[in-house]
């Protein structure tokens, strides 16, 4: 272990020495540059004038020339060494850290310890509760066994279990001649359905014209904060609250409106929302 560090500290020194004369020489170059420029030109307009001047000029064009020539190649030498000092460094680090690690007590790895951690948490997760697939069954014989038969079957699914559960649809499948391509295909294709659980209550934010001039967005993304729904998706952990963008509520004069449960709440700002929210819950 001890080989490995001192390995890792000589090249990460390394490393730090490289960026450092880089660093030095880009503020170097960066101010000589204009100076040797403006030389040369000065040196050309005197050629014009007098050409005693030639010599003078082709030396210090030459001098210019060699000096970035030589930065350049001095540049590619420790940019070089610097990729080298950078993987020596990783490698070594990397086998330091490793080494440095120390047991896990009592004798167990940190992977067996986390296995036998982890097993007295999932017995104590409880089961989620057996979906009740009579109804599906019912809502065949009523609807009939067809494909002609599977949006209405979709439609009463959605509205008995409020979104469509996947134990649902392959019971579906099982009962009718409705494939699972034809289910997945008719399910995405309409926003009315819905293939995850949704939340206790129903939360559309509009979003037509009065009310996105008006905040809408605003509104929507402080309910989403308030709410901690995770990014992709609209239902908070604890499935308390759905929240959904609908194109109009149909209530332009109180832009920006939210309806929650069936109830308009308008004339809004991203604070009263929210109370619109804990006045529901």
């Amino acid at each position: 272990m001890t080989g490995a560090r001192t390995g890792s500290l000589i090249a990460g020194a390394v490393v730090a020495l490289c960026v450092a004369i880089l660093l030095v020489d880009y503020v170097v170059a960066s101010r000589r540059a204009p100076r040797d420029d403006q030389i040369v030109k000065s040196l050309q307009q005197r050629t014009k004038a007098d050409a005693r001047f030639a010599p003078t000029l082709a030396a210090e064009q030459k001098r210019v020339t060699a000096a970035r020539l030589a930065r350049k190649s001095r540049d590619n030498a420790v940019a070089w060494a610097l990729i080298a000092a950078a993987a020596a460094f990783l490698t070594l680090a990397k086998g330091w850290v490793g080494q440095a690690k120390p047991p896990a007590p009592g004798g167990r790895s940190a992977a067996s310890r986390s296995r036998a951690d982890e097993r007295p948490v999932r017995a104590t997760v409880a089961a989620a509760p057996e979906l009740d697939l009579k109804f599906v069954e019912r809502m065949v014989s009523e609807l009939g066994r067809g494909k002609e038969a599977a949006i209405p079957l979709l439609q009463a699914i959605q509205t008995h279990y409020r979104y469509l559960p996947d134990e649902a649809l392959r019971r579906l499948c099982e009962l009718t001649d409705i494939t699972p391509a034809e289910i997945a295909g008719t399910s995405s294709f309409y926003g009315q359905f819905r293939r995850s659980p949704v939340g206790e209550h129903i939360v559309r934010v509009c979003h037509g014209t009065a009310c996105h001039v008006s905040g809408a967005r605003q509104i929507t993304e402080e309910l989403r904060r308030y709410l901690a729904i995770p990014d992709g998706a609209d239902t908070d952990a604890g499935r308390l609250f759905t929240l959904g963008e609908v194109a109009c509520l149909g209530c332009c004069s109180l832009a920006p409106v939210l309806m929650v449960d069936g109830h308009t709440a308008g004339k809004l700002t991203p604070a009263t929302a929210c109370d619109a929210l804990k006045v529901t819950a």
